[in-house]
């Protein structure tokens, strides 16, 4: 059996695309004939949402098929796997309670590798061609867990004035990461919520190209259906495959294969 990559997909700015951009390229791997296993990393339970209704999703979070669950009692994340509507694509959820986990981990033992040994297990069974994560908003222990358990990172960033803001804060957490997660690769920035008429995206993508890490080559425009596709908590390839959208996370995927491998 291949090996299993760990992908994370993480900005410490909130509404970078972060959540669609795990989800959807985590369907169309799977669409693609690769067993895929998405960790829904963030309180905010977006990427739980776009797989489940809100009545289903706050089941899983008040119960113990969670990823906090899992955390909590540092077990194999096995037992924490729900199927998706999906054919190889499976979900461990997330759960409100993990707006506390920083606290939690503080007085762990080895408090930075406690998801990687959780997913352990799972990794060595080589059960999922694929585990991507989406890590939360923010920059401390729980995404370091993060960065440790994975084997590349993506960092998703929006077109837009603020959409770089704190990049650089996020570049100088990595560099302090490497002491913890020696072997993480950095896959590539995925540029979203692209507006081509506006000046902003070509200066976004000349300030990217300074950065040392490669750019993937599509981005995602703005489409409406994406928002409808997540009020139908459907990835956007399910929900409207002609859209541009669509189309576009369909090849941003095939470029990630490409990469991280």
């Amino acid at each position: 059996m291949s090996e299993t990559l760990t992908i994370c997909f993480a900005n410490n700015k909130g509404g970078s695309g972060k959540s669609t951009t795990c989800s959807n390229v985590g369907y169309f791997l799977a669409e693609s004939g690769k067993r895929v296993l998405l960790v829904d990393g963030d309180m905010q339970l977006n990427l739980s949402l776009a797989f489940f209704d809100e009545e289903k999703v706050l089941s899983f979070a008040a119960g113990e098929k969670n990823l906090y669950r899992a955390i909590q009692k540092q077990s194999d994340i096995s037992e924490c796997i729900v199927h998706t509507a999906y054919e190889g694509l499976d979900l461990v959820p997330s759960s409100t309670l993990m707006s506390s986990i920083e606290f939690e981990l503080f007085s762990k033992w080895q408090r930075e590798y406690i998801l990687k040994k959780c997913l352990q297990k799972v990794k060595e069974s080589s059960a999922y061609d694929y585990i991507l994560i989406d890590a939360p908003p923010t920059l401390g222990g729980w995404v370091m867990n993060i960065l440790a358990a994975s084997d590349y990172l993506i960092v998703p960033v929006e077109a837009s004035p603020w959409g770089l803001f704190g990049l650089s804060n996020l570049f100088e957490f990595l560099s302090e990461a490497k002491n913890i997660a020696p072997d993480l690769k950095i896959g590539g920035i995925a540029v979203t919520k692209v507006d081509g008429r506006k000046n902003y995206f070509k200066q976004t993508m000349e300030t990217l190209q300074e950065l040392p890490a490669h750019v993937f080559e599509t981005c995602i425009h703005l489409d409406s259906s994406i928002e409808w596709a997540q009020d139908n908590s459907k990835p956007v390839g399910k929900y409207k495959r002609s859209s541009r959208s669509s189309k576009e996370y369909e090849k941003l995927t095939e470029e990630v294969v490409q990469i991280c491998r």
